[in-house]
């Protein structure tokens, strides 16, 4: 069975693949809708060339100037394989051929996308390399993968080469074609299980709007569907939710201009009826949802009564999110972090808030402010860390 990665996994990889001379290619496999396609245009938006130390870099590195012209920034040349003919791959003949020892020969006008690929830095795009290709655009791709050229013509030094594709671990869903031994071995391929913590940073990234994304923590069942797949049924996905975030926020109808028989009709043609009934309930109780300064602010702990830990983790992962921890707590707030961590939080839930505060800063200051809290029972928050960590209190 093969080995699966989340997102944040690969893309801690890629830039050792990419940073190595060769450049090799890197294939990503995984089931439609996950963000695939999102993940290579996320890494080529990281990626710059300088051309003046020639060498592939990215934009997190100290080197890296905006305003410097001598970084060209990457684009990205995209181009789907399963639609692909014979010209678009190799190109058409010239009409006045080229002269060779006195004989005309045929000489090609190479395509666009294999021209910008050879002249310049960019990220080549194949998509769908596992779909039924002819057998001279598979060859064709085949050596653009194993030697970075095609009829002559070879990539520039800094072009990179991604694909993606349905096959691998969910090939049997998809009309997919086996890519053989030979092809594969010529690919650094990687299979995406992505996690919904993932969709959720992108989300939070990309500004999804806030009821969808509280919905999506509070209810990750109804992200994606994994299993069996009924024919023509339509079901969510992570792509489908993105598409239907862009309608609402145009509309409104997740604020003043709610119609919970509008949102459900449109939110069953994006993601179907089990999700939509499920959302739908959720805006209309939103307004009683618990919010970040319920808690760390106002310290209404009434409000979490009804919770389970499903409830208590997704509130831990709203002040990730929110970058909470990231910034200095205030007084206030290190109390009522302790009193949810100590009292009412599950304990599983308590570490990973814990997990979440050590790793929110650079320095110590919110872990100190926090250790030395003394929480409702009388007892200080490192009483209670030392008893969830299995501890002696008398070592205290």
């Amino acid at each position: 069975m093969s080995t699966t990665f989340d997102f944040k996994t690969f893309l801690s990889v890629v830039p050792y693949i990419l940073k190595a001379d060769a450049h090799h290619p890197i294939m990503i496999r995984g089931r439609h809708g996950v963000g695939k396609s999102q993940v290579v245009y996320q890494t080529a938006g990281k990626l710059y060339w300088d051309t003046k130390e020639q060498h592939l870099g990215y934009k997190n590195d100290d080197i890296y100037n905006a305003n410097d012209d001598r970084f060209v920034n990457y684009t990205i040349v995209e181009r789907r394989a399963s639609q692909m003919s014979e010209g678009d791959l190799l190109g058409i003949p010239k009409p006045e051929g080229v002269d060779i020892n006195g004989e005309t020969a045929m000489a090609f006008n190479a395509p666009d996308w294999l021209i910008t690929a050879c002249t310049e830095p960019c990220v080549l795009f194949m998509d769908e390399l596992d779909r039924d290709l002819s057998g001279q655009i598979r060859q064709g791709f085949f050596e653009v993968a194993d030697s970075r050229k095609l009829a002559g013509w070879h990539l520039h030094p800094g072009t990179v080469i991604f694909s993606a594709c349905n096959g691998g671990i969910h090939g049997s869903q998809y009309q997919v074609a086996e890519l053989d031994p030979a092809e594969l071995s010529r690919w650094a391929t990687f299979d995406i299980e992505p996690s919904v913590e993932d969709w959720l940073n992108w989300a939070s990234d990309s500004n999804v709007d806030k009821v969808l994304w509280d919905f999506i923590n509070m209810n990750r069942v109804h992200l994606e569907h994994n299993d069996d797949i009924e024919p023509n049924k339509v079901y969510p996905s992570r792509r489908s939710w993105a598409r239907l975030d862009e309608v609402l926020q145009t509309s409104d109808l997740l604020g003043e201009n709610f119609n919970a028989g509008v949102l459900f009709a449109l939110t069953t043609g994006y993601v179907g009826s089990e999700a939509a009934i499920t959302f739908v309930d959720f805006v209309k109780t939103y307004d009683r949802q618990v919010n970040l300064e319920d808690i760390l602010d106002n310290g209404e702990f009434d409000k979490l009564k009804e919770w389970g830990i499903n409830e208590y983790a997704a509130f831990v992962d709203k002040m990730e999110a929110a970058d909470v921890f990231a910034i200095e707590l205030t007084d206030v707030r290190a109390k009522n972090v302790a009193e949810f961590f100590a009292t009412y939080a599950p304990s599983e839930v308590s570490m990973k808030l814990w997990t979440a505060l050590t790793n929110g800063r650079n320095d110590d200051s919110n872990v100190i402010k926090f250790y030395t809290q003394v929480v409702s029972d009388g007892r200080p928050v490192s009483t209670h860390l030392v008893e969830m960590c299995g501890g002696d209190n008398e070592d205290q």
